[in-house]
Parts: C-alpha cells; sequence; structure tokens
C-alpha cells in the first residue's frame, strides 16, 4: 500500500519494529508503499556458507573492510544498477537514521576505492539487511561474510534479508513463514547488541568463524 503522508525516520523504525519495511516502484517514483511478505527471507546466526573458493578469496586479504566510514557512498553504490527501490525519500530517510546511529554500513574497499558494501537497520539484537553491491568480484559476498561475523560476534539474534533469493540461498539464507518471523522478531527486539563496537576480524578468523561448503 502507497503511503501519502510524510514518513518520519521514527516512523520507520517503528515499522521495522512490526516486520514491515518500505520500498519505491522506482528512483523517479516518488512514492513510497509498504511491505510486508507472507515468508521472509533470514540469515541465521551462524550460518553464512563460505564455499572454498570464497574461503581463499577471504584468506587472500584483497580488499580492506570498515563500518559506517562511508554510509552515503553504500546506498548510492547499492542504487546505482538500472533498476532500484532507492528514490529520493528513501535515501534521505536511511541517512537520517544513519545519524540517529540505527542504520550502519560495511564498506570493501580496494585502496581508496569503494567497490563493495552492504547495509542496514539495527535495532535491539535485530539486523535488517537492505541491500548490497559489488563494483569488483566477490566484493559483496565478502562484505556479507563480515558482516555476519560481525552481527553474530556483537550480540545479534536476527538477521532479516527480507526475501530469500537463490544468490542468498546459496550462501546460507533461508526462508521461513511470516508467523515465525514475527516470532523471532520479537525476541530479538528484546536483545541488546552494539553493531559498532570494535572487534577484530582478521580474514582467516572470518573465514573459520563462518559454515566451509564445497
Amino acid at each position: 500500500m502507497k503511503d501519502s503522508a510524510p514518513i518520519t525516520p521514527e516512523l520507520l523504525l517503528h515499522a521495522y519494529t512490526a516486520g514491515v519495511f518500505p520500498m519505491s516502484e522506482s528512483r523517479d517514483d516518488p512514492e513510497v508503499f509498504w511491505v510486508s511478505p507472507t515468508r521472509r527471507g533470514i540469515f541465521p546466526l551462524p550460518g553464512f556458507h563460505v564455499s572454498r573458493s570464497l574461503r581463499r578469496r577471504i584468506l587472500a586479504a584483497p580488499f580492506q573492510i570498515t563500518i559506517n566510514r562511508d554510509f552515503s557512498g553504500v546506498i548510492d553504490g547499492c542504487a546505482e544498477r538500472d533498476t532500484t527501490w532507492i528514490n529520493a525519500t528513501i535515501r534521505g530517510l536511511y541517512l537520517q537514521l544513519h545519524a540517529m546511529g540505527f542504520s550502519h554500513s560495511l564498506e570493501v574497499w580496494d585502496g581508496a576505492r569503494l567497490v563493495g558494501g552492504v547495509y542496514g537497520v539495527a535495532i535491539g539484537g535485530a539486523f535488517f539487511g537492505e541491500s548490497m553491491f559489488s563494483r569488483e568480484t566477490d566484493a559483496s559476498k565478502i562484505a556479507l561474510a563480515y558482516l555476519t561475523d560481525r552481527l553474530e560476534r556483537t550480540g545479534f539474534s536476527l538477521f532479516d534479508t527480507q526475501y530469500l533469493t537463490p544468490h542468498l540461498a546459496s550462501l546460507g539464507a533461508i526462508e521461513i513463514s511470516n508467523e515465525d518471523y514475527k516470532a523471532r522478531l520479537e525476541a530479538a527486539l528484546s536483545d541488546h547488541a552494539d553493531f559498532t563496537a570494535i572487534l577484530d576480524q582478521p580474514p582467516q578468523a572470518v573465514a573459520q568463524r563462518n559454515t566451509q561448503t564445497s
């Protein structure tokens, strides 16, 4: 359902706690509508699958990983594809949530060049993944590996991916009913997690802590 009333950051946070998130038809559509899927995608924590090839890529450490260094760059990277649901209204709302300490990004760098990343919203022990992008091979997979490792180690119990895509399923995401999701969400919201906690995340540890597959 499309919403004609202005959406505030506070309303957006409330929507997340109710299992609802915003989208737009395209970057040029000024309107926003609310979505509550009947089936939800989540990454179990732990449960990210690292293939042998991705493990080798992580261990090679071709990129540098940061958090919250370039939030606007990450959201713009996510929106630069041909079709996107990130319009100006949604971009502005997440920038506000970032300034309020609720929305976070994880960046992947090749020197000074931002080559991948992922962003989402953190409330309690729930992390609501919004979008990711990649400008180099495996950059978004590496971002997810570091993100799931960070979420698990900083007290999160729910990593919501909204939908289950074949790509996410290949990395360990699963699909659950909306009823199951709501129960997990309620429990996670009462947890206390800290996305910005200082962590040592050497490539060897990130690869080892995540599930390895063939």
